[in-house]
C-alpha cells in the first residue's frame, strides 16, 4: 500500500482541486425563435436547430 512521505500543504491540495469546480450549463440560441436553450436539448417552444421537434400543446 502506498503511503505518503511527507504532508501536502493546503496550498499543493488547493492547485489540485482548482480544476474541480463546476462550469455553468452551454447556452444556444434558436436561430428560428431566437430562445437561449442548453445545447444539444429542445427549446421549450419545441424547436430544435431550427426545425419543430415536439408539437406545442394548445
Amino acid at each position: 500500500m502506498a503511503v505518503q512521505k511527507s504532508k501536502k500543504s493546503t496550498s499543493r491540495r488547493g492547485m489540485r482541486r482548482a480544476h474541480d469546480s463546476l462550469s455553468g450549463a452551454t447556452l444556444s440560441i434558436e436561430p428560428t425563435t431566437g430562445e437561449t436553450h442548453r445545447r444539444h436539448h429542445v427549446s421549450a417552444d419545441g424547436y430544435y436547430r431550427g426545425k419543430q421537434v415536439v408539437a406545442p400543446k394548445s
